[in-house]
């Protein structure tokens, strides 16, 4: 069996769903592996735990080394930022538990229930859109530490006599405007201030209005935002993966036909090569890439014609 033949099985097997589930499974296990090892257990059950530990490590090396001799070289291998994090979170797992090293094996066992979201694509749309969100949402932080800072201004000019603890200067008042922001017993400090300026109330209202009402909105709009370009990006990655499949089998077939001895070479004509298979692959490819650069410019002139409207 030739190594293209080999990579092409690893590949069917990484992409398995029975594969995939059977690693979350592993994954669920070890994290409940972990939480165990925090009770005061038998000592039998102690050592049974750490040949459960050890098994799990081989399995998650075992698990890494396939991804990795089914992607298409070391530089394609890691490119991908989700296996980086595998990589390090299986290398971590290999410090022995024993020794002086006890505390910091056990600390990275513990990242290794994040595995989970490496594994889960819906988890890593979640994951990815916070990070692609992050940059938009620097700029409503900013013009939130703006408010804050106004109103912590107003009030520690106002208040502080009233109460110095709470309203002494600047960077208190911005504290204790976090606590309104959060609803912890903010009607206690607004009738101690009403009590001296009865319309106060007028400082609270408008601070918890901009804040907790307009910001927050701001902020899940622009996270539900990039999730629905995360998800329409995963539909197009599932949908080339399934297509990446069928090609692989193909491709697998072709090869072991390829490589049986036949009586006449009419037989062989019957079949492909593998890189006839191949150039399909890349039309596949660029064909996909042409239909999503259609449905874009359908759906922007669908917009444009909606604004028009």
């Amino acid at each position: 069996m030739s190594i293209t033949a080999i990579q092409n099985k690893l590949k069917i097997i990484d992409r398995s769903k029975t594969f995939q589930g059977f690693v979350i499974f592993v994954i669920v296990v070890s994290a409940l592996s972990i939480g165990a090892h925090t009770y005061h257990l038998p000592q039998w059950l102690e050592s049974s735990l750490w040949v459960l530990d050890i098994g799990i490590t081989v399995f998650f090396l075992f698990e890494l080394i396939i991804r990795y001799l089914a992607s298409d070289g070391v530089k394609s291998f890691f490119s991908k930022g989700w296996n980086i994090f595998d990589t390090i979170i299986v290398i971590g797992s290999l410090i022995p538990l024993g020794g002086s090293t006890v505390l910091l094996a056990r600390l990275l066992r513990i990242f290794r229930v994040l595995r989970l979201v490496s594994m889960v694509p819906e988890l890593r749309m979640l994951i990815n859109a916070l990070f692609k969100a992050i940059p938009r949402m620097g700029y409503i932080v900013l013009l939130m530490f703006v408010i804050f800072y106004i109103y912590g201004a107003v009030g520690s000019m106002f208040f502080a006599h009233i109460n110095e603890f709470l309203w002494g200067d600047v960077s208190i008042a911005m504290l204790t405007l976090f606590r309104i922001s959060t609803f912890e017993s903010w009607t206690s400090i607004m009738y101690e201030t009403m009590a001296v300026y009865p319309l106060s109330w007028m400082f609270y209202l408008s601070f918890i209005f901009l804040t907790t009402f307009t910001f927050l909105n701001m902020m899940v709009g622009t996270v539900l935002d990039v999730m629905s370009e995360e998800s329409r990006l995963m539909s197009e990655a599932k949908a080339k993966q399934a297509l990446d499949a069928q090609l692989d089998e193909k491709t697998t077939e072709v090869t072991e036909v390829s490589t049986e001895p036949t009586s006449t070479t009419s037989q062989v004509a019957a079949y492909a090569s593998v890189e006839d298979m191949q150039k399909l692959h890349d039309k596949i490819d660029q064909l996909t890439a042409l239909v999503i650069q259609q449905q874009a410019s359908v759906l922007a002139n669908s917009a444009a014609t909606t604004k028009v409207k």
